[in-house]
């Protein structure tokens, strides 16, 4: 910058001056922000100056293919261009054209600058409640906001702020995300100004996710365009319908459904946007059995894919009751005690009454006692007045005792 100026060219003979020519040196000063990649969305400004400014009558600025871009004046010697939220289509060569001031023998000197755009958004795909990571930008920051746009919606009109997260007073003023989202824990640390998110969809919470996370004054933004994708069956009494619904429609570049049996061509239909659907007659056999994939590519070529089990029903076998025969053997067992109870005790009655009965036939009252089992030689030592002796035999199987009379009641 402090070589601009006026420069003398002399030529000299003999001390004698024979040609002399002056020229002004002007220096170009160009500069590209944001410097380096230009994160796509953002907006990209090109600025020239040339001192001495007088050197000049003005400076324009060209897009690739020599489209004439818009500049003005900024401050006292500067021009300055702006493109704001750059796309991948705006990558390329964009040169300054500096118009000299007087006689010059180039109507403008051009210069050229590169610029390349950088996607910094995430297009990616997940499965309908399973955890996936939400990235913020890696840097530290005092506090993170998250905002969400449903999918589907081309109106960035319809971008929400779901979470807000402070780490200076530690508090969460805005959830709207519910149980769904919520911040990350390790290696991530919100307390420390780390920020990352947790997410755990469903169909309908696709879309366009920026995380913005602020230090100061200054933002660093972070943006994830989320497909979800889930696989259900439908059953009806005559088939089974498995449909693939996937959201955010706009990067998904194909979805279909394919069987294990890569020999087994299925028919797919979409009835509305974003749902697949195949049929598969009832009952299932041995050759519809199995398992069914709906796979989903998106138009950056990363891919994702769920599978359904279809699985054959169940085999239904006719077989004869047998009735147990626990039971009565149970109570059967339980009745022999019973009986052999029973019949004890009728025997014992039938014998007790048999005695009884042979013990009142044969006993002679005497006095107060009654017993016929008395000691035989008490017997025999008793006066023959006074005594009866008696042999008691049996007669037999029936028990019956014959009386035998061994002494006279009288003697002569």
């Amino acid at each position: 910058m402090n070589d601009q100026g006026f420069y003398s060219c002399l030529i000299k003979q003999q001390e004698r001056k024979l040609k002399e020519k002056i020229i002004l040196l002007a220096v170009l000063t160009v500069t590209v922000a944001p410097p380096g990649l230009i994160p796509q969305h953002s907006t990209l400004r090109l600025t020239a100056s040339v001192n001495p400014d007088f050197a000049i009558t003005r400076i324009t600025w060209a897009a690739p293919g020599g489209i004439p871009i818009k500049s003005e004046q900024t401050g006292s010697t500067g021009i300055v261009a702006k493109l704001p939220r750059v796309q991948m289509s705006d990558n390329g060569t964009y040169v300054c054209m500096v118009h000299p001031w007087g006689n010059s023998s180039n109507a403008f000197f051009s210069f050229n600058v590169d610029v390349t755009v950088d996607d910094p958004q995430i297009s990616t795909a997940t499965l309908a409640q399973t955890s996936f990571q939400l990235h913020c930008a890696d840097v530290q920051g005092d506090y993170v906001l998250l905002y969400w746009k449903p999918p589907d919606k081309p109106r960035n009109r319809d971008m929400m702020l779901v979470y807000e997260y402070d780490r200076w007073r530690g508090s969460s003023p805005l959830i709207q995300g519910g149980q769904k989202i919520r911040l990350a824990g390790p290696p991530y640390n919100p307390q420390a100004g780390s920020f990352s998110f947790l997410l755990t969809p469903g169909i309908k919470d696709g879309g366009l996710y920026i995380c913005e996370v602020f230090l100061n004054d200054v933002a660093s933004s972070q943006r994830t365009l989320l497909s979800v994708l889930k696989v259900k069956a439908s059953h009806s009494s005559t088939k089974l319908e498995l449909l693939c619904q996937y959201s955010e429609r706009s990067q998904v570049k194909r979805a279909g459904w394919t069987y294990q049996n890569q020999s087994h061509r299925l028919e797919s239909y979409s009835h509305s946007p974003g749902i697949i659907t195949t049929t598969l007659p009832l009952p299932i056999t041995s050759d519809t059995a199995g398992n069914y994939t709906c796979t989903l590519q998106l138009s950056n070529g990363q891919t994702v894919w769920a599978t359904h089990t279809v699985t054959l029903p169940p085999e239904e076998s006719t077989s004869v009751t047998t009735p147990s025969l626990l039971p009565s053997l149970s109570a059967l067992l339980l009745l022999v005690p019973l009986v052999a109870a029973a019949v004890g005790v009728l025997l014992w009655r039938q014998e007790h009454i048999s005695r009884r009965d042979i013990e009142q036939s044969l006993s002679h009252y005497s006095g107060e006692a009654e017993n016929i089992y008395e000691n035989p030689e008490d017997i025999r030592q008793a006066s023959p007045q006074s005594s009866v002796y008696m042999d008691l035999k049996p007669r037999g199987e029936d028990d019956v005792y014959k009386e035998l009379e061994r002494y006279e009641q009288c003697q002569a």
